[in-house]
Protein backbone atom coordinates (compact mmCIF):
# COMPACT_ATOMS: atom_id res chain seq x y z
CA UNK A 1 0.00 0.00 0.00
CA UNK A 2 0.92 3.85 -1.16
CA UNK A 3 2.32 5.45 2.39
CA UNK A 4 4.67 8.16 3.49
CA UNK A 5 8.30 7.82 3.70
CA UNK A 6 10.81 9.79 5.89
CA UNK A 7 11.58 9.92 8.98
CA UNK A 8 10.36 11.08 12.25
CA UNK A 9 12.31 14.43 13.44
CA UNK A 10 11.66 14.64 17.12
CA UNK A 11 12.51 18.40 17.83
CA UNK A 12 13.25 19.07 21.93
CA UNK A 13 13.17 22.65 23.04
CA UNK A 14 13.88 22.33 26.79
CA UNK A 15 17.26 20.67 25.53
CA UNK A 16 17.71 22.16 21.89
CA UNK A 17 18.43 18.75 20.67
CA UNK A 18 17.22 17.08 17.57
CA UNK A 19 17.26 13.56 16.86
CA UNK A 20 16.00 11.39 13.62
CA UNK A 21 14.10 7.93 14.26
CA UNK A 22 12.50 5.51 11.79
CA UNK A 23 8.74 5.41 12.08
CA UNK A 24 8.27 3.07 8.51
CA UNK A 25 6.31 0.79 10.89
CA UNK A 26 4.06 3.45 12.08
CA UNK A 27 4.00 4.63 8.41
CA UNK A 28 2.95 1.19 6.65
CA UNK A 29 -0.42 1.00 9.21
CA UNK A 30 -0.96 4.49 9.35
CA UNK A 31 0.00 5.90 5.73
CA UNK A 32 1.00 9.38 6.79
CA UNK A 33 -0.75 12.71 8.08
CA UNK A 34 -3.42 12.37 10.70
CA UNK A 35 -3.17 8.99 10.92
CA UNK A 36 0.55 8.84 11.78
CA UNK A 37 0.41 12.16 13.99
CA UNK A 38 -2.58 10.19 16.09
CA UNK A 39 -0.62 7.20 16.69
CA UNK A 40 2.50 8.99 17.78
CA UNK A 41 0.79 10.84 19.85
CA UNK A 42 -1.26 8.02 21.12
CA UNK A 43 1.17 6.16 22.32
CA UNK A 44 3.69 9.13 23.81
CA UNK A 45 1.38 11.78 24.86
CA UNK A 46 0.90 11.24 29.18
CA UNK A 47 -2.78 10.50 29.13
CA UNK A 48 -2.88 13.66 32.39
CA UNK A 49 -1.16 15.96 29.99
CA UNK A 50 -1.46 19.56 30.35
CA UNK A 51 -2.62 20.82 26.89
CA UNK A 52 -0.66 23.90 27.92
CA UNK A 53 1.74 22.57 29.74
CA UNK A 54 5.50 20.73 28.20
CA UNK A 55 4.27 17.34 27.94
CA UNK A 56 2.44 17.81 25.49
CA UNK A 57 3.67 17.03 22.48
CA UNK A 58 3.17 18.90 18.71
CA UNK A 59 3.41 16.99 15.61
CA UNK A 60 3.64 18.48 11.73
CA UNK A 61 3.04 15.33 9.57
CA UNK A 62 2.57 14.79 5.40
CA UNK A 63 1.41 12.08 3.36
CA UNK A 64 2.68 10.30 0.56
CA UNK A 65 0.63 12.56 -1.63
CA UNK A 66 2.71 15.24 -1.25
CA UNK A 67 5.19 14.23 -3.31
CA UNK A 68 2.90 13.79 -6.10
CA UNK A 69 2.30 16.45 -9.02
CA UNK A 70 -1.85 16.21 -8.61
CA UNK A 71 -4.04 18.45 -7.59
CA UNK A 72 -5.31 18.63 -4.26
CA UNK A 73 -2.79 17.50 -1.90
CA UNK A 74 -0.77 20.88 -1.17
CA UNK A 75 -2.06 20.31 2.78
CA UNK A 76 -0.44 18.89 5.42
CA UNK A 77 -1.72 17.93 9.11
CA UNK A 78 -1.10 19.12 13.04
CA UNK A 79 -1.82 17.27 16.01
CA UNK A 80 -1.87 17.95 19.83
CA UNK A 81 -4.30 17.91 23.14
CA UNK A 82 -6.14 20.81 22.04
CA UNK A 83 -6.42 24.15 24.97
CA UNK A 84 -10.52 24.33 24.03
CA UNK A 85 -11.35 21.08 24.44
CA UNK A 86 -8.81 18.96 26.32
CA UNK A 87 -9.11 15.99 24.16
CA UNK A 88 -6.71 14.79 20.68
CA UNK A 89 -6.91 17.61 18.09
CA UNK A 90 -5.42 17.10 14.49
CA UNK A 91 -6.16 19.94 12.09
CA UNK A 92 -4.75 20.76 8.09
CA UNK A 93 -3.75 23.46 6.46
CA UNK A 94 -3.40 24.17 2.60
CA UNK A 95 -0.99 26.68 1.21
CA UNK A 96 2.94 25.96 -0.26
CA UNK A 97 4.31 24.35 3.39
CA UNK A 98 3.71 20.72 2.53
CA UNK A 99 6.29 20.74 -0.20
CA UNK A 100 9.19 22.36 1.38
CA UNK A 101 8.47 20.23 4.66
CA UNK A 102 9.02 16.55 2.92
CA UNK A 103 12.38 18.28 1.02
CA UNK A 104 13.28 17.75 4.93
CA UNK A 105 13.84 14.25 4.31
CA UNK A 106 11.51 14.02 7.58
CA UNK A 107 7.71 12.48 7.39
CA UNK A 108 6.76 13.95 10.71
CA UNK A 109 7.98 16.73 12.73
CA UNK A 110 7.10 16.01 17.22
CA UNK A 111 7.56 19.15 19.02
CA UNK A 112 8.60 18.31 23.00
CA UNK A 113 9.06 20.19 25.76
CA UNK A 114 9.19 24.02 26.02
CA UNK A 115 11.90 26.26 25.93
CA UNK A 116 12.88 29.40 28.47
CA UNK A 117 13.28 31.94 25.72
CA UNK A 118 10.99 32.84 22.72
CA UNK A 119 12.57 30.57 19.92
CA UNK A 120 12.51 30.22 16.29
CA UNK A 121 13.20 26.89 14.70
CA UNK A 122 15.04 26.26 11.48
CA UNK A 123 14.86 22.46 9.93
CA UNK A 124 16.86 21.14 6.98
CA UNK A 125 17.77 18.42 5.03
CA UNK A 126 21.50 19.27 7.08
CA UNK A 127 20.15 19.67 10.99
CA UNK A 128 17.90 21.84 12.95
CA UNK A 129 18.87 25.25 13.90
CA UNK A 130 17.68 27.13 17.56
CA UNK A 131 17.41 31.11 16.98
CA UNK A 132 16.79 32.94 20.17
CA UNK A 133 14.54 36.21 19.07
CA UNK A 134 13.26 37.99 21.55
CA UNK A 135 12.48 40.99 18.89
CA UNK A 136 9.64 38.95 17.56
CA UNK A 137 7.44 38.87 20.93
CA UNK A 138 4.20 39.96 20.25
CA UNK A 139 5.06 39.93 16.45
CA UNK A 140 2.11 39.43 13.69
CA UNK A 141 2.37 36.65 11.25
CA UNK A 142 3.49 38.52 8.08
CA UNK A 143 6.03 40.41 10.36
CA UNK A 144 7.46 37.17 11.56
CA UNK A 145 7.41 35.75 7.60
CA UNK A 146 9.15 39.21 6.91
CA UNK A 147 11.83 39.28 9.44
CA UNK A 148 12.27 35.24 8.68
CA UNK A 149 12.76 36.18 4.64
CA UNK A 150 15.52 39.07 5.62
CA UNK A 151 17.67 36.48 7.71
CA UNK A 152 17.38 33.76 6.01
CA UNK A 153 15.99 33.83 2.84
CA UNK A 154 13.04 31.80 3.05
CA UNK A 155 9.27 32.99 2.47
CA UNK A 156 6.16 32.50 4.16
CA UNK A 157 5.38 28.91 2.33
CA UNK A 158 8.51 27.78 4.64
CA UNK A 159 7.10 28.37 7.29
CA UNK A 160 4.39 27.90 10.78
CA UNK A 161 3.96 30.82 12.93
CA UNK A 162 2.41 31.39 16.09
CA UNK A 163 1.08 35.05 16.02
CA UNK A 164 0.15 36.79 19.20
CA UNK A 165 -2.63 35.13 19.72
CA UNK A 166 -0.73 32.07 20.02
CA UNK A 167 2.09 33.62 22.34
CA UNK A 168 -0.83 34.74 24.84
CA UNK A 169 -2.26 30.91 25.08
CA UNK A 170 -5.59 31.97 23.41
CA UNK A 171 -7.44 28.45 23.38
CA UNK A 172 -8.28 29.01 19.77
CA UNK A 173 -4.90 30.44 18.29
CA UNK A 174 -4.38 29.03 15.02
CA UNK A 175 -0.59 27.64 13.50
CA UNK A 176 -0.69 29.64 10.71
CA UNK A 177 1.86 29.12 7.31
CA UNK A 178 1.61 30.76 3.75
CA UNK A 179 0.80 34.13 6.06
CA UNK A 180 -3.45 33.21 5.24
CA UNK A 181 -3.47 29.27 5.57
CA UNK A 182 -4.44 27.69 9.33
CA UNK A 183 -4.16 24.83 10.64
CA UNK A 184 -7.17 25.88 12.02
CA UNK A 185 -9.25 24.45 14.94
CA UNK A 186 -8.72 23.53 18.34
CA UNK A 187 -6.21 25.97 19.30
CA UNK A 188 -3.01 25.01 18.13
CA UNK A 189 -1.31 28.20 18.04
CA UNK A 190 -1.38 27.82 21.59
CA UNK A 191 0.57 24.89 21.75
CA UNK A 192 3.17 26.32 19.78
CA UNK A 193 3.14 29.58 22.32
CA UNK A 194 2.90 27.68 25.36
CA UNK A 195 6.26 26.03 23.84
CA UNK A 196 7.83 29.70 23.55
CA UNK A 197 7.91 28.25 19.69
CA UNK A 198 7.10 31.90 17.44
CA UNK A 199 7.67 30.05 14.55
CA UNK A 200 9.83 26.92 12.13
CA UNK A 201 11.40 27.20 9.06
CA UNK A 202 11.17 23.92 6.79
CA UNK A 203 13.60 23.94 3.53
CA UNK A 204 15.76 21.13 1.79
CA UNK A 205 16.16 18.74 -1.00
CA UNK A 206 15.65 15.99 0.30
CA UNK A 207 12.12 14.36 -0.57
CA UNK A 208 12.28 10.77 -0.28
CA UNK A 209 11.41 8.94 -3.37
CA UNK A 210 7.66 7.94 -3.60
CA UNK A 211 5.77 6.06 -6.57
CA UNK A 212 2.52 7.80 -7.44
CA UNK A 213 0.47 5.39 -9.91
CA UNK A 214 -0.22 7.71 -13.11
CA UNK A 215 -4.05 8.16 -12.47
CA UNK A 216 -3.05 10.51 -10.24
CA UNK A 217 -2.59 13.15 -13.50
CA UNK A 218 -6.23 11.79 -14.50
CA UNK A 219 -6.96 13.71 -11.32
CA UNK A 220 -5.11 16.58 -12.18
CA UNK A 221 -6.28 17.15 -15.78
CA UNK A 222 -10.31 16.86 -14.70
CA UNK A 223 -9.10 19.45 -11.65
CA UNK A 224 -7.84 21.95 -14.46
CA UNK A 225 -10.51 21.35 -16.80
CA UNK A 226 -13.29 21.58 -14.31
CA UNK A 227 -15.74 24.88 -14.73
CA UNK A 228 -16.90 24.30 -10.89
CA UNK A 229 -18.52 27.47 -9.22
CA UNK A 230 -15.75 26.94 -6.21
CA UNK A 231 -12.95 28.05 -8.62
CA UNK A 232 -14.58 31.60 -8.46
CA UNK A 233 -16.37 31.58 -5.22
CA UNK A 234 -14.96 28.92 -3.17
CA UNK A 235 -16.87 27.70 -0.08
CA UNK A 236 -18.94 31.02 -0.22
CA UNK A 237 -20.58 30.16 -3.67
CA UNK A 238 -23.52 28.24 -1.15
CA UNK A 239 -24.36 31.11 1.16
CA UNK A 240 -27.46 32.08 -0.46
CA UNK A 241 -28.50 28.09 -1.34
CA UNK A 242 -27.86 27.55 2.51
CA UNK A 243 -29.99 30.40 4.00
CA UNK A 244 -32.50 29.95 1.49
CA UNK A 245 -33.12 26.01 2.07
CA UNK A 246 -31.46 24.96 5.21
CA UNK A 247 -30.23 27.61 7.80
CA UNK A 248 -27.56 29.83 7.98
CA UNK A 249 -26.86 30.85 12.13
CA UNK A 250 -27.81 34.27 12.41
CA UNK A 251 -27.41 36.58 15.90
CA UNK A 252 -25.43 34.24 17.70
CA UNK A 253 -27.71 31.13 16.59
CA UNK A 254 -31.25 32.68 17.94
CA UNK A 255 -32.19 32.94 13.92
CA UNK A 256 -32.25 30.18 11.17
CA UNK A 257 -31.89 33.20 8.32
CA UNK A 258 -30.19 35.98 7.50
CA UNK A 259 -31.60 39.12 5.61
CA UNK A 260 -27.95 40.08 4.01
CA UNK A 261 -27.02 36.94 2.67
CA UNK A 262 -26.32 38.08 -0.63
CA UNK A 263 -24.27 40.90 0.77
CA UNK A 264 -21.70 38.70 2.14
CA UNK A 265 -21.76 35.64 0.23
CA UNK A 266 -20.57 34.46 -3.25
CA UNK A 267 -21.08 37.15 -5.47
CA UNK A 268 -20.25 39.54 -2.98
CA UNK A 269 -16.93 37.68 -2.11
CA UNK A 270 -16.43 37.17 -5.88
CA UNK A 271 -16.87 41.02 -6.63
CA UNK A 272 -13.79 41.36 -4.38
CA UNK A 273 -11.63 38.82 -6.09
CA UNK A 274 -8.86 39.92 -7.35
CA UNK A 275 -6.67 37.28 -8.52
CA UNK A 276 -6.18 33.55 -8.50
CA UNK A 277 -5.39 31.87 -5.52
CA UNK A 278 -4.31 28.05 -5.20
CA UNK A 279 -2.29 25.37 -3.01
CA UNK A 280 0.92 23.66 -4.04
CA UNK A 281 0.64 21.74 -7.42
CA UNK A 282 -2.87 22.37 -7.62
CA UNK A 283 -4.70 23.05 -10.96
CA UNK A 284 -8.38 23.52 -9.27
CA UNK A 285 -7.35 26.84 -7.49
CA UNK A 286 -10.46 27.69 -5.46
CA UNK A 287 -8.82 30.16 -2.55
CA UNK A 288 -9.94 34.15 -2.52
CA UNK A 289 -7.39 36.65 -2.81
CA UNK A 290 -9.65 39.35 -2.05
CA UNK A 291 -9.66 43.60 -2.01
CA UNK A 292 -11.62 46.07 -1.40
CA UNK A 293 -10.33 49.39 -3.60
CA UNK A 294 -12.07 51.60 -1.62
CA UNK A 295 -10.18 51.08 1.45
CA UNK A 296 -7.12 49.02 0.19
CA UNK A 297 -8.06 46.40 2.35
CA UNK A 298 -6.51 42.68 1.01
CA UNK A 299 -6.60 39.56 2.94
CA UNK A 300 -7.23 35.68 1.78
CA UNK A 301 -11.28 35.22 2.11
CA UNK A 302 -13.70 35.27 3.50
CA UNK A 303 -14.57 31.39 3.09
CA UNK A 304 -18.10 30.35 4.07
CA UNK A 305 -17.74 29.88 7.39
CA UNK A 306 -16.10 33.36 8.21
CA UNK A 307 -19.01 34.85 6.32
CA UNK A 308 -21.10 32.87 8.58
CA UNK A 309 -19.35 33.61 12.05
CA UNK A 310 -18.33 36.91 11.58
CA UNK A 311 -21.14 38.04 9.17
CA UNK A 312 -24.80 36.12 9.97
CA UNK A 313 -23.93 34.88 13.23
CA UNK A 314 -22.61 38.64 14.18
CA UNK A 315 -25.61 40.36 12.41
CA UNK A 316 -22.95 41.96 10.11
CA UNK A 317 -24.02 42.22 6.32
CA UNK A 318 -20.95 44.13 5.04
CA UNK A 319 -18.44 42.03 2.73
CA UNK A 320 -16.08 44.76 3.70
CA UNK A 321 -16.44 44.01 7.23
CA UNK A 322 -16.17 40.32 7.14
CA UNK A 323 -13.08 40.66 4.97
CA UNK A 324 -11.44 42.80 8.10
CA UNK A 325 -12.27 40.36 10.52
CA UNK A 326 -10.84 37.58 8.47
CA UNK A 327 -7.25 39.64 8.02
CA UNK A 328 -7.10 40.62 11.67
CA UNK A 329 -7.56 36.88 13.01
CA UNK A 330 -4.87 35.85 10.01
CA UNK A 331 -2.49 38.55 11.34
CA UNK A 332 -3.36 37.71 15.29
CA UNK A 333 -3.46 33.71 14.57
CA UNK A 334 -6.93 33.11 15.39
CA UNK A 335 -9.58 30.51 14.41
CA UNK A 336 -12.12 32.76 12.40
CA UNK A 337 -14.61 30.30 13.64
CA UNK A 338 -14.26 30.21 16.94
CA UNK A 339 -13.57 33.69 17.15
CA UNK A 340 -16.02 34.69 15.54
CA UNK A 341 -18.86 32.75 17.79
CA UNK A 342 -17.15 33.85 20.80
CA UNK A 343 -17.61 37.31 19.64
CA UNK A 344 -21.30 36.62 18.56
CA UNK A 345 -21.87 35.58 22.06
CA UNK A 346 -20.60 38.52 23.04
CA UNK A 347 -22.61 40.63 21.16
CA UNK A 348 -25.54 38.77 22.19
CA UNK A 349 -24.49 39.16 25.95
CA UNK A 350 -24.50 43.47 25.09
CA UNK A 351 -27.40 43.45 22.37
CA UNK A 352 -24.37 45.09 19.82
CA UNK A 353 -25.15 42.70 17.11
CA UNK A 354 -24.03 44.51 13.43
CA UNK A 355 -21.94 46.81 15.45
CA UNK A 356 -18.56 45.79 13.04
CA UNK A 357 -16.81 48.45 15.12
CA UNK A 358 -16.50 46.72 17.97
CA UNK A 359 -15.89 43.07 16.40
CA UNK A 360 -12.74 44.93 15.01
CA UNK A 361 -11.42 45.72 18.27
CA UNK A 362 -13.04 42.74 20.40
CA UNK A 363 -10.65 40.31 17.66
CA UNK A 364 -8.01 42.83 18.88
CA UNK A 365 -8.64 42.79 22.45
CA UNK A 366 -8.98 38.92 21.95
CA UNK A 367 -5.34 38.13 20.45
CA UNK A 368 -3.92 39.88 23.25
CA UNK A 369 -5.69 39.34 25.85
CA UNK A 370 -6.50 42.85 26.45
CA UNK A 371 -9.70 43.40 28.52
CA UNK A 372 -12.70 41.66 28.05
CA UNK A 373 -10.70 39.99 25.72
CA UNK A 374 -8.88 37.99 28.00
CA UNK A 375 -12.20 36.59 29.17
CA UNK A 376 -13.39 35.84 25.46
CA UNK A 377 -9.73 34.13 24.54
CA UNK A 378 -11.05 31.46 26.73
CA UNK A 379 -13.58 30.63 24.49
CA UNK A 380 -17.82 30.34 24.55
CA UNK A 381 -17.52 26.93 26.68
CA UNK A 382 -15.57 28.54 29.44
CA UNK A 383 -16.95 32.30 29.33
CA UNK A 384 -20.27 31.58 28.49
CA UNK A 385 -21.79 31.74 32.29
CA UNK A 386 -20.15 34.89 32.94
CA UNK A 387 -22.00 36.48 29.48
CA UNK A 388 -25.38 35.05 30.33
CA UNK A 389 -25.90 33.31 26.90
CA UNK A 390 -26.38 29.85 25.82
CA UNK A 391 -23.11 27.72 25.69
CA UNK A 392 -22.85 26.80 21.59
CA UNK A 393 -20.17 24.73 21.86
CA UNK A 394 -20.09 20.70 22.23
CA UNK A 395 -17.02 18.96 23.67
CA UNK A 396 -15.71 23.16 24.07
CA UNK A 397 -15.61 23.40 20.55
CA UNK A 398 -17.57 26.09 19.03
CA UNK A 399 -20.35 25.39 16.15
CA UNK A 400 -19.65 25.60 12.75
CA UNK A 401 -22.18 27.17 10.61
CA UNK A 402 -23.54 23.67 9.07
CA UNK A 403 -26.92 23.56 11.39
CA UNK A 404 -27.39 20.14 12.85
CA UNK A 405 -30.80 21.86 13.72
CA UNK A 406 -31.58 21.43 10.06
CA UNK A 407 -29.49 18.78 8.40
CA UNK A 408 -30.15 16.28 11.78
CA UNK A 409 -27.00 13.94 10.49
CA UNK A 410 -24.71 16.67 10.88
CA UNK A 411 -25.79 17.72 14.54
CA UNK A 412 -25.22 13.88 15.39
CA UNK A 413 -21.72 14.45 13.81
CA UNK A 414 -21.14 16.96 15.94
CA UNK A 415 -21.98 14.77 18.74
CA UNK A 416 -19.89 12.02 17.61
CA UNK A 417 -16.81 13.76 16.69
CA UNK A 418 -14.22 13.34 19.16
CA UNK A 419 -12.71 16.86 18.24
CA UNK A 420 -16.30 18.37 18.86
CA UNK A 421 -18.77 20.80 17.07
CA UNK A 422 -16.23 20.22 13.50
CA UNK A 423 -17.82 20.48 9.99
CA UNK A 424 -14.89 18.60 8.73
CA UNK A 425 -14.88 15.26 10.90
CA UNK A 426 -16.93 13.64 8.52
CA UNK A 427 -18.87 14.34 5.12
CA UNK A 428 -22.43 13.35 6.05
CA UNK A 429 -22.97 17.31 5.40
CA UNK A 430 -22.92 17.29 1.68
CA UNK A 431 -24.72 13.90 1.58
CA UNK A 432 -27.43 15.97 3.50
CA UNK A 433 -27.53 19.13 1.57
CA UNK A 434 -27.23 16.97 -1.98
CA UNK A 435 -30.77 15.31 -1.05
CA UNK A 436 -28.70 11.63 -1.15
CA UNK A 437 -30.00 11.58 2.74
CA UNK A 438 -32.71 13.37 3.97
CA UNK A 439 -31.40 16.18 6.32
CA UNK A 440 -34.68 15.15 8.69
CA UNK A 441 -34.46 12.59 11.15
CA UNK A 442 -31.63 9.95 11.93
CA UNK A 443 -32.90 6.92 11.26
CA UNK A 444 -30.26 4.82 9.10
CA UNK A 445 -28.04 7.53 9.31
CA UNK A 446 -25.45 5.78 11.92
CA UNK A 447 -23.97 3.79 9.25
CA UNK A 448 -23.53 6.26 7.29
CA UNK A 449 -21.88 8.70 9.93
CA UNK A 450 -19.31 5.93 10.72
CA UNK A 451 -18.26 5.18 6.96
CA UNK A 452 -18.20 8.98 6.22
CA UNK A 453 -15.82 9.83 9.67
CA UNK A 454 -13.49 7.09 8.61
CA UNK A 455 -13.46 8.09 4.81
CA UNK A 456 -12.42 11.82 6.01
CA UNK A 457 -9.70 10.26 8.49
CA UNK A 458 -7.94 8.15 5.99
CA UNK A 459 -7.99 11.53 3.76
CA UNK A 460 -6.88 13.33 6.29
CA UNK A 461 -3.49 11.04 6.57
CA UNK A 462 -3.13 10.85 2.44
CA UNK A 463 -2.96 13.93 2.77
CA UNK A 464 -6.20 14.66 0.30
CA UNK A 465 -8.11 17.70 0.53
CA UNK A 466 -12.04 17.72 1.07
CA UNK A 467 -12.63 19.01 -1.95
CA UNK A 468 -11.31 16.35 -4.45
CA UNK A 469 -14.07 13.90 -4.00
CA UNK A 470 -15.48 14.52 -7.53
CA UNK A 471 -11.93 14.01 -9.11
CA UNK A 472 -10.38 11.73 -6.47
CA UNK A 473 -13.15 9.26 -6.41
CA UNK A 474 -13.01 6.17 -4.59
CA UNK A 475 -11.79 3.96 -7.56
CA UNK A 476 -8.77 6.66 -8.09
CA UNK A 477 -8.05 6.17 -4.70
CA UNK A 478 -8.01 2.88 -4.51
CA UNK A 479 -5.79 2.88 -7.74
CA UNK A 480 -3.23 5.78 -6.08
CA UNK A 481 -2.86 3.62 -3.03
CA UNK A 482 -2.83 0.16 -3.85
CA UNK A 483 -6.02 -1.01 -1.84
CA UNK A 484 -9.40 -1.74 -1.94
CA UNK A 485 -11.43 1.03 -0.89
CA UNK A 486 -13.04 -0.90 2.61
CA UNK A 487 -8.94 -1.62 3.45
CA UNK A 488 -8.74 2.41 3.40
CA UNK A 489 -11.59 2.57 5.38
CA UNK A 490 -10.51 0.00 8.12
CA UNK A 491 -7.33 2.49 8.17
CA UNK A 492 -9.71 5.36 8.75
CA UNK A 493 -11.60 3.01 11.85
CA UNK A 494 -8.35 3.05 13.65
CA UNK A 495 -8.16 6.23 13.82
CA UNK A 496 -11.04 7.15 15.02
CA UNK A 497 -10.50 4.78 17.32
CA UNK A 498 -7.09 5.56 18.74
CA UNK A 499 -8.08 9.45 19.03
CA UNK A 500 -11.84 8.03 20.83
CA UNK A 501 -9.53 6.33 23.08
CA UNK A 502 -7.11 8.69 24.15
CA UNK A 503 -10.14 11.11 24.79
CA UNK A 504 -11.64 7.92 26.84
CA UNK A 505 -8.46 7.96 29.14
CA UNK A 506 -8.59 11.77 29.41
CA UNK A 507 -12.07 11.35 30.90
CA UNK A 508 -14.18 11.89 28.02
CA UNK A 509 -17.40 9.60 27.60
CA UNK A 510 -21.06 9.30 26.26
CA UNK A 511 -21.80 12.24 28.40
CA UNK A 512 -20.10 14.12 26.53
CA UNK A 513 -21.23 13.23 23.03
CA UNK A 514 -23.95 16.20 23.44
CA UNK A 515 -25.89 19.09 21.71
CA UNK A 516 -27.11 21.77 23.26
CA UNK A 517 -30.48 21.36 21.17
CA UNK A 518 -32.55 18.37 20.83
CA UNK A 519 -32.51 15.85 17.69
CA UNK A 520 -35.63 13.41 17.15
CA UNK A 521 -34.54 9.94 18.64
CA UNK A 522 -30.93 10.89 19.57
CA UNK A 523 -29.97 8.63 22.36
CA UNK A 524 -30.90 5.49 19.42
CA UNK A 525 -28.85 7.05 17.18
CA UNK A 526 -25.73 7.51 19.73
CA UNK A 527 -26.32 3.14 20.28
CA UNK A 528 -26.71 2.64 17.39
CA UNK A 529 -22.82 4.90 16.22
CA UNK A 530 -21.26 2.95 18.96
CA UNK A 531 -22.67 -0.89 18.13
CA UNK A 532 -21.58 0.42 14.35
CA UNK A 533 -17.76 0.80 15.77
CA UNK A 534 -17.75 -2.14 18.20
CA UNK A 535 -17.49 0.10 21.50
CA UNK A 536 -19.11 0.46 24.41
CA UNK A 537 -22.81 1.79 25.26
CA UNK A 538 -21.12 4.31 27.58
CA UNK A 539 -18.84 6.04 24.63
CA UNK A 540 -15.83 4.18 25.84
CA UNK A 541 -13.57 1.88 23.24
CA UNK A 542 -12.99 -1.71 24.87
CA UNK A 543 -9.22 -1.99 26.36
CA UNK A 544 -9.05 -4.91 24.20
CA UNK A 545 -9.41 -3.25 20.81
CA UNK A 546 -6.65 -1.34 21.94
CA UNK A 547 -4.13 -3.07 23.73
CA UNK A 548 -3.87 -6.37 21.03
CA UNK A 549 -7.41 -7.77 20.93
CA UNK A 550 -9.36 -8.98 17.62
CA UNK A 551 -10.65 -4.58 17.33
CA UNK A 552 -9.62 -2.42 14.82
CA UNK A 553 -6.83 0.02 16.16
CA UNK A 554 -4.91 -2.79 17.49
CA UNK A 555 -4.06 -3.71 13.55
CA UNK A 556 -0.72 -1.98 13.86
Amino acid sequence: MLHGKGTLLTIDLTEREAREENIDDVLQSFVGGRGVATKLAHDRIPFDADPLGPENRLYFSSGPLQQSQMSFTGRMNATAISPLTGGIRSTNAGGFLSRNFVETGHVAVEIVGESDELLAVHVTDSGVEFEEVPQLEGAEVSATSEYVEGVRDLGSEHLVTAGPAGENEVRYACVMTSDTRAFGRGGLGAVMGAKNLKTMSFDGDSAPEVEIPDVQMEVHRDAAQSDDSMKRQGTTGGTEFINDNFSLPTRYFTEFSFEDADKIGGDAVEEKKYKRGTCSQCAFGCKLPTRDEETGLETEGPEFETVFSFGSNAGVGDIVDVMKSNELCDELGLDTISAGVTVSAYLKSEDEFGNAELVHELVEKIGRREGVGDLLAEGVDRCHDELGVENWTSKGLEFAAHDGRAINGQGLSYATSNSGADHMYSEILGAEYSGELDPEGLEGKAPFLVESENSAAFKDSGVLCAFSSDYATEERIEELFGAEWEELLEIGGRIVELERHFNNQRGFDRSDDDLPYDLPDFEQALDEYYEERGWNQDGTVPESRISGGDGAASAD
